[in-house]
């Protein structure tokens, strides 16, 4: 199969001819039909996080599976499926505590020896990414990395689904629990921030601010949901927040994944509230706070994935798109070669895209 590989970082990735072996017990082998282009791989091309290399980058992705091991029986050949890098063994304390995707033994248990399946040139190992690898014409995962779809959702659409759109909408739904009524600041309109901003929506959000300096980005998110939009570039950001909302608000969400706006975020907040914290802040960089902010009960946390239970969360999402309240279709600026896909990184990191994927069969 054709492959796109990263050999070093900061680098272009290179198309190679990779070899993939037929699945193990409880593999699945699956034709790629469409795979997004995320920030998290840029942070990973950048060296901003490490991995090994040689390795196949891609997360965000939808395909039909070709194949399946011995010991499958949750999906079979023909069905349609969406990926996620939320693999799950099922037997670590997390996963029993029903926190799947905190789990702490996939690599262990599961997948011994997965990150050297893949080869090229001369049987050279190439490392697999996140479990999954899916800037590649098949990709070979355990079936805990995969949900079975309707065959009715696009799947160009349905790609998405698998990492921006769970992980921004999990943030507001599953990790802050956002509740009707409460007030919510997003904090960068990309993939991630319009599912954040479209999650609130649906759970029923009363004011949702949405915060970028790209005036198209902002008008999107305008349809999606937000009530109100905040330019950086128009003054203090916290101070134009705290004006709007006449003190603070209830919910912030910082997708960005930096220091200047993750430290913007809990100081938008009102009295009791919380900041989520979604984007991938740079491997070994600190983030400060005011102490005393603490003492009126304001909360910082985290969220991973957007806290999903992806085999429950993720056909909710398509039943979503379905009905009309999930927007999708206004998200892709671009659609891709693979051949294109140093291109579209490209386009990415200058902020002229909203989410660009590769179409495996174009």
């Amino acid at each position: 199969m054709k492959a796109a590989v990263l050999h070093e970082v900061n680098q272009p990735l290179v198309i190679e001819d990779v070899s993939v072996p037929n699945p193990g017990p409880r593999e699945v082998l699956i034709r790629t039909e469409v795979a997004g282009l995320c920030h998290s791989d840029l942070h990973f091309m950048e060296g901003l996080y490490p991995h090994p290399l040689p390795a196949v980058l891609g997360h965000e992705s939808a395909g039909v599976v070709e194949k399946v091991g011995s010991d499958v029986n949750y999906v079979k050949p023909g069905d349609h499926v969406v990926t996620c890098l939320s693999v799950f063994c099922g037997t670590c304390d997390n996963c029993t505590t029903g926190r799947t995707v905190l789990c702490t033994d996939t690599t262990v248990k599961m997948l011994p020896g997965a990150s050297n399946r893949l080869s090229w040139g001369r049987k050279e190992k190439l490392n697999q990414f996140l479990n999954l690898s899916s800037f590649a014409e098949q990709m070979l995962v355990h079936e805990n990395a995969i949900v079975k779809i309707k065959k009715e959702m696009p799947l160009d659409l349905a790609a998405l689904i698998g990492c921006g759109v769970i992980t921004g909408y999990g943030a507001v739904v599953n990790t802050a629990k956002v509740t009707a009524g409460e007030t919510v600041a997003v904090i960068g309109c990309g993939g991630v921030g319009m599912a954040a901003i479209n999650g609130a929506q649906i759970a029923g959000a009363g004011r949702i601010i949405a915060i970028d300096t790209n005036p198209a980005k902002l008008q999107l998110a305008t349809k999606l949901g937000a009530t109100d939009i905040v330019d950086p570039a128009r003054g203090d950001v916290v101070q134009q927040v705290r004006e709007l909302t006449g003190g603070g608000v209830q919910h912030s969400f910082e997708v960005l994944g930096r220091k200047d706006t993750a430290e913007q975020a809990f100081a938008m907040l009102a009295a009791g509230g919380t900041a989520t914290i979604v984007g991938m802040i740079p491997f070994g960089q600190k983030i400060e706070l005011h102490g005393f902010d603490f003492l009126r009960e304001r909360r910082i946390q985290g969220s991973s994935m957007g806290s999903n239970h992806f085999r429950v969360d993720m056909p909710r999402l398509v039943d979503f798109y379905m009905r009309g309240k999930l927007h999708l279709e206004d998200w892709i600026s671009a659609k891709l070669k693979l051949s294109e896909i140093n291109e579209g990184f490209a386009n990415m990191k200058a902020g002229k895209t909203l989410r660009s994927v590769i179409m495996f069969d174009s």
